[in-house]
């Protein structure tokens, strides 16, 4: 929604202030980085030596690169599972059968209160237990369950919450059609929920890539394990995380803005979905109910 509809048209004072409030906030965050970089500096951490090692192609084939990959490898195997799990959770706590919605229920609420790092540890002693996986695949087996239970969790209720939005003469339509229930969710509110909570979907599986920092703790070899040994290596160690956590920022960046490319075109798509409103469609759809109504008022006709 535009600013004229929600809140008044700033005017020349307070621009005046916004520019002020801007003005001071970049002043207090160079001073705050100067503070930084001045104590970092009387430690020693900006001398050329702690950085220099980012620059040969010993640490990123030996470290970075297989780091970066052990952290998407996670991430993806993850996203996938956790989308799966996900639909079939958010469906099973939409059926109308109550042995299929308890237990649903049931699942979505114990693994989303549960903490992620939690059930990390928990899967990651069990196979070691048992030996389910080979000894080297145990860490990456504890850091997928972990993230697939929880996420998992969460996507089922995005896609509750979608089928939930979606208006409700969808279902009924379908059913008066000879569909059967099962039938108008696969076929008609299923794909129509999926698509309203797309981003909310996305912007999860970027929770999903930072959270894979946690197999750190189970000895995963992902990017934060590559940093400390990068630093028990070259005695550089907040170096290393710096530098490791400026490449989670900028994988996170081109995942977010995979996920705006797909906002985006799902408002695009219109209201077909049953989604909110994207903000040039309630711009109109405002001016619309704007003139019906002054319509009304001069003809007699009804409006909206």
């Amino acid at each position: 929604m535009s600013a004229g509809v929600l809140f008044d048209t700033p005017g020349p004072r307070s621009k005046r202030l916004y520019a002020a409030v801007g003005v001071a906030s970049v002043v207090i965050l160079l001073l705050i980085l100067w503070f930084v970089l001045a104590k970092l500096d009387d430690k020693g951490q900006l001398t050329a030596a702690k950085w220099k090692p980012f620059l040969t192609g010993e640490i990123w084939t030996q470290y970075l690169i297989p780091g970066l990959l052990g952290t998407l490898k996670a991430a993806a195997i993850s996203t996938v599972l956790a989308l799966v799990l996900g639909v079939l959770l958010g469906v099973g706590r939409l059926s109308a059968a109550k042995w299929i919605r308890w237990p649903s229920s049931i699942v979505v609420e114990f693994f989303r209160a549960v903490p992620v790092l939690l059930m990390m540890l928990f899967a990651y002693a069990l196979y070691g237990h048992y030996e389910t996986f080979p000894a080297d695949q145990i860490a990456l087996a504890g850091v997928v369950t972990g993230l697939t239970l929880y996420n998992g969790s969460v996507i089922a209720e995005l896609v509750r919450s979608g089928v939930h939005s979606l208006p409700k003469g969808q279902n009924e339509a379908a059913l008066a059609i000879g569909l059967t229930t099962g039938k108008t969710m696969r076929l008609v509110l299923l794909p129509q929920a999926i698509t309203a909570m797309m981003p909310a979907i996305v912007g999860q599986l970027v929770v999903i890539l930072k959270d894979t920092a946690l197999g750190y703790i189970i000895t995963y070899e992902e990017l934060l394990r590559k940093a400390e040994q990068i630093g028990n290596f070259k005695s550089n160690l907040l170096p290393a995380l710096i530098f490791v956590g400026a490449l989670f920022v900028i994988v996170n960046y081109l995942v977010s803005l995979a996920a705006n490319k797909i906002e985006q075109r799902t408002r695009r798509r219109g209201r077909s979905a049953g989604g909110p409103l994207a903000p040039d469609q309630i711009d109109q759809a405002a001016v619309e109910v704007a003139a019906a109504n002054a319509n009304q008022a001069n003809t007699g006709q009804p409006g909206f």
